[in-house]
């Protein structure tokens, strides 16, 4: 009896463990999960700053869009904050402040359904039931969030009807007030907008639905002067890493200004197993572009706003590791030992041994390129486990990117075992590098 209590204390630590574990970096398209260990749910959502916390408020998409808050001090540790208000079926809320009070914004029957609260967290209200947009009563669907820095006012972006993507004034009491911009070029939505050296920036998506696209950059000298472009912010054949923009975030820090695109890998239905593709972006003023850098990990300091990237802590070759089936060894030009395996396919395997871990969550990246993302997926068995992980709903990056981290728990010490393979159709192959674990 007491060997039993004992085991069902260690699991009940051990859980706790887990779900405290701190988050070192951001990892666009993993599994994100908020310090209590559920995968965070605020999707088409954008940031709230005050003070040195940060507030995140996005929609539910496990909960009937829901508005729902996380608040960091680092932007990688999310405290869930829950439901804001009684409501379901909003779409990409944004928090402003234009007055003393909080307020949300979010589309609602295509309409602009006002939020309002006396505290930030929860006890939010309807603010009437739903608003057109002026100067001509219009509809939308895709909310954006821009305060100016200049001089303090809040706006609202909307994809309005007709394809207008129209900037809107908020007013001091709350209400949706004139319009003081249009972008009529085209059929465009989720709109974001940052100021840069004089400049206005907006990014937008274009219209598909749920599937990715590139992304556009127009810019502007003032909040209601011309806008120029389109202009892309990655390459045109990534689809922006099938990501849709939802928010652009600035990182005023001590020694340098990070711009950060924040934008949503959705599902094929926008739902719960959606992530997200957050990205540092070079901007230049003075040439009038924006261009997202990617990196499959990386971090930023909120007090410096210095950009850092995981050092290695041990790799593993895939040429090393016990080969199966049709893998074989072969050569890579832009691998680091200029060697992979080939062949790996459902008949096939490479098994990594003496893997060292540390007990905890940490992030293991694995190195590989497939000949067709969208006719297979790689998937590993970690030591015992009966069931293989399928790496593509640890990461939606997996097939897209050379380099894709998955968070595992390994046994802490050197007798792990990771097993690499893959399914898919009979022509579908995977490319494997190798595995590396961070510091």
């Amino acid at each position: 009896m007491l060997e039993m209590l004992l085991c069902k204390l260690l699991l009940v630590l051990n859980a706790s463990t887990l779900a405290a574990a701190a988050t070192s970096w951001i990892v666009p398209g993993a599994v994100w999960k908020d310090t209590k260990g559920q995968k965070i749910d605020a999707h088409g959502g954008g940031i709230f700053q005050q003070g040195n916390t940060f507030y995140w408020v996005g929609q539910s998409a496990s909960t009937g869009e829901t508005p729902y808050m996380y608040s960091s001090t680092d932007l990688l540790n999310w405290v869930p904050h829950g439901a804001q208000a009684r409501i379901q079926g909003m779409w990409r809320p944004k928090i402003a402040r234009p007055n003393g009070k909080y307020w949300i914004y979010g589309q609602m029957n295509r309409l602009v359904q006002p939020l309002e609260s006396s505290t930030l967290f929860g006890g939010y209200q309807a603010h009437g039931s739903g608003e057109h947009l002026p100067p001509k009563g219009y509809t939308y669907s895709d909310t954006g969030m821009f305060q100016d820095p200049n001089d303090g006012t809040w706006y609202l972006l909307t994809s309005a009807d007709h394809n207008n993507l129209q900037i809107n004034r908020i007013n001091s009491d709350g209400t949706i007030g004139s319009r003081v911009n249009v972008l009529a070029a085209g059929a465009y939505e989720a709109p974001g907008m940052f100021y840069a050296g004089g400049t206005y920036f907006l990014i937008v998506s274009g219209k598909t639905g749920w599937r990715g696209n590139p992304n556009q950059m127009f810019y502007s000298d003032s909040i209601s002067g011309s806008w120029h472009g389109p202009h892309p912010i990655a390459p045109g054949s990534s689809n922006t890493y099938g990501a849709q923009n939802t928010f652009e975030l600035v990182i005023k820090g001590a020694k340098e200004t990070t711009y950060i695109y924040m934008g949503d890998l959705w599902d094929s239905k926008g739902g719960p197993s959606s992530n997200y593709l957050w990205l540092p972006m070079s901007v230049d003023t003075r040439a009038k572009t924006v261009a997202l850098n990617y990196h499959s990990m990386w971090a930023v300091d909120v007090n410096t706003g210095e950009v850092s990237f995981p050092k290695s802590k041990k790799r593993y070759e895939a040429e090393d590791a016990i080969l199966s089936g049709r893998a074989a060894v072969t050569a890579c030009g832009h691998c680091l030992t200029k060697r992979s395996v080939h062949r790996i396919d459902q008949e096939s395997e490479v098994v990594f041994e003496n893997v060292t871990g540390t007990g905890e969550p940490e992030w293991v990246s694995f190195h590989y390129t497939v000949n067709n993302a969208t006719t297979g997926d790689a998937h590993i068995y970690v030591n015992d486990e009966p069931a293989p992980l399928k790496i593509s709903e640890l990461n939606s990056r997996a097939g897209y990117h050379q380099t894709v981290p998955v968070q595992l728990t390994l046994k802490p010490g050197d007798a792990n075992t990771i097993r690499f393979a893959a399914i898919g159709t009979s022509d579908f192959e995977v490319f494997l590098d190798g595995i590396e674990l961070h510091e």
